[in-house]
């Protein structure tokens, strides 16, 4: 078992050192006056893989993402997403570069004066020349990519429920085939079997289209179900990166709230024994880890 598991470990430190980078992360500092939001963080995100931030409110979660994704510049640091250093960008290649990745915001961000299928469609009227019908034709697509029916393209945003406004998110977010996905939130506020179906699309989606996704999220299911890595936000600074069986053998206060307490463990419990995860609850026979010294 032990030279399996050592097995195990060297492949997997290979595939990560040969994986490409999608997003570098080097020596992120944030200020705003005197309150630092981050403190050196660096952090780096493969290609093809679900990378998911936590943290407390204010840890700063909302402000990298907006970091990443071109809203806002930090105060020192690098940023490179796509292979393109953010702080080095002009005007025009600005635009290029986000045309190649897609946003779903946490309240949906839809344009309450147009129906669904011209929400979905808008950024292709934005970027691209492609007739109207064609245009309508891509969006309907996109929706039912999304688990939509038709129907829904006639609908407004004040008519969605909470599970339909993500859905429909979703599907503006992927109209212009990004290769890489930004979610916040993607379940917040959604019933079980609502979250449950964002769960397996996030899934079928990276499937189908080998897409990168990076998402913040609160949600243990999505983050025992879905992520690949896990990074850990708190006071400032970058307190953990794993895998959740991973995360959940290191002792860190910021850490320690995802897998104590009634929800984290009744999550942990609801999932096979990992080798990785020596606390899982049903693991008879299980000692305390601690992080390595």
């Amino acid at each position: 078992m032990a030279g399996a598991a050592a097995a195990i470990a060297t492949a997997t430190a290979t595939a990560a050192a040969t994986a490409e980078v999608v997003i570098e992360v080097k020596n992120l500092h944030t200020r705003f006056g005197s309150h630092v939001v981050h403190n050196d963080i660096s952090f780096e995100v493969r290609r093809a893989e679900i990378f998911a931030l936590i943290g407390g409110s204010g840890s700063g979660k909302s402000t990298l993402l907006r970091e990443l994704i071109l809203l806002q510049k930090p105060s020192s640091g690098t940023v490179r997403v796509l292979g393109a250093d953010l702080q080095a960008l002009g005007a025009d290649e600005a635009v290029a570069l986000r045309r190649r990745w897609g946003v779903m915001f946490q309240h949906g961000g839809l344009f309450g004066a147009l129906d669904v299928l011209h929400n979905v469609g808008l950024p292709l009227r934005e970027h691209t020349a492609l007739d109207d019908g064609l245009i309508d034709q891509l969006a309907g697509w996109k929706l039912a990519m999304t688990g939509l029916a038709p129907e829904v393209g006639a609908l407004y945003p004040a008519a969605l429920s909470g599970g339909m406004m993500k859905r429909a998110s979703l599907a503006r977010a992927l109209a212009l085939d990004p290769e890489l996905l930004f979610l916040d939130e993607p379940t917040a506020g959604l019933d079980p079997v609502s979250a449950g179906g964002v769960d397996a699309l996030v899934l079928q989606l990276r499937a189908l289209f080998g897409l990168t996704i990076v998402m913040i999220t609160h949600d243990l299911d999505l983050l025992w179900q879905v992520a690949d890595r896990v990074a850990v936000l708190a006071d400032g600074r970058l307190q953990a990166v794993g895998s959740m069986p991973e995360l959940a053998a290191l002792d860190p206060p910021a850490v320690r709230p995802y897998f104590e307490g009634a929800r984290g463990r009744a999550v942990r419990a609801a999932r096979p024994a990992d080798p990785a995860d020596p606390d899982h609850p049903a693991k008879p026979d299980r000692e305390p880890t601690s992080k390595p010294k």
